[in-house]
């Protein structure tokens, strides 16, 4: 579990570098992948929920900007944590999401 919120947190610091709409610094990115899986547990399935008609009519594209809604949410708690835009926390979503694939498929 440690050791995933870890990775996590080092799939922020990585996303951030590479986008520039977005700065962080490590203590932060910790506390950022916290927020972000309890948002990610929490609020999103209400949000899908509430949305499903139109996630249905997108074939799941909305989800996007699901995730692009979890990502400012978290970044107007978590200080030192900032999003420039909507649309650059939906790509950090995408960009977050390919490079977790990557690191938990180097490190099993």
């Amino acid at each position: 579990m440690i050791l995933n919120w870890i990775i996590s947190s080092v799939a922020i610091m990585i996303t951030a570098y590479l986008l520039p709409g977005v700065s962080i610094n490590f203590l932060s990115a910790l506390f950022a992948s916290i927020a972000i899986g309890l948002l990610n547990a929490l609020i999103k399935p209400i949000l899908i929920l509430l949305t499903l008609p139109i996630n249905i009519l997108t074939l799941g594209l909305f989800t996007f900007v699901i995730n692009g809604i979890i990502i400012i949410l978290a970044s107007k708690i978590i200080p030192g944590f900032k999003v420039k835009s909507f649309g650059m926390a939906i790509v950090f979503s995408i960009v977050l999401t390919i490079i977790n694939i990557i690191l938990g498929m180097l490190l099993n």
